[in-house]
């Protein structure tokens, strides 16, 4: 269902922002994303120039390969369009993320590596993303070694609320789950009643 239309409104600045992910030979994930902004009119930039409608500002890769675990075991950055010369230089700093991990403080270990001037605001915002990315192409990211802790995606957002409904039909025993208590088993209910 789309947006309700707005009328007599003039685009300004397009963003699109595209991942995909691929599986190795190797075993290994590559988890790809892709930034490309633009200007929707052409514009005259602070420098004299003009930029015309269409063209690249920024358009920019990153390709993070990562294991099982989320591990990241690689990563490669390209840049085509950037506003600044110096902004390639940016992308040496991504070798930093290599050996952190895409599950919980991602983005934590992205703003302690990558935060300030060490790197590339737009870099930055495409790898916050690319662990939702890997967490929807990886068929076993979300199983759990330990069947008394609830799978990591629980508790993360309103749709698995440990007190809504998807955790009801889902995930049952951990339903008014908490680190304080354990997982309520399904036990047949002339057990629980001592019957």
């Amino acid at each position: 269902m789309p947006l309700t239309e707005i009328k007599n409104r003039s685009p300004q600045h397009l963003r699109d922002v595209r991942y995909r992910s691929f599986v190795r030979p190797d075993g290994l994930w590559d988890i790809e994303g892709e930034l490309h902004d633009s200007k929707a009119v052409d514009r005259v930039l602070n420098n004299g120039q003009l930029l015309r409608a269409g063209t690249a500002i920024h358009h920019m890769w990153i390709r993070a390969t990562i294991d099982d675990t989320l591990q990241v075991q690689a990563i490669e950055v390209a840049m085509d369009s950037h506003p600044l010369g110096n902004c390639p230089e940016a992308a040496a700093a991504l070798q930093k993320m290599v050996g952190c991990n895409m599950g919980r403080g991602w983005r934590k270990s992205i703003q302690e590596h990558l935060g300030g001037v060490i790197s590339c605001t737009h870099l930055r915002e495409l790898l916050f993303n690319m662990a939702t990315a890997a967490f929807q192409s990886m068929p076993n990211v979300f199983s759990n070694a330990d069947p008394d802790q609830p799978p990591r995606h629980l508790g993360q957002c309103l749709g698995w609320d440990f007190d809504g409904p998807g955790v009801a039909a889902h995930y049952p025993q951990f339903v008014h789950w908490s680190a304080s208590r354990p997982a309520v088993q399904n036990i047949p209910a002339t057990e629980k009643s001592g019957v």
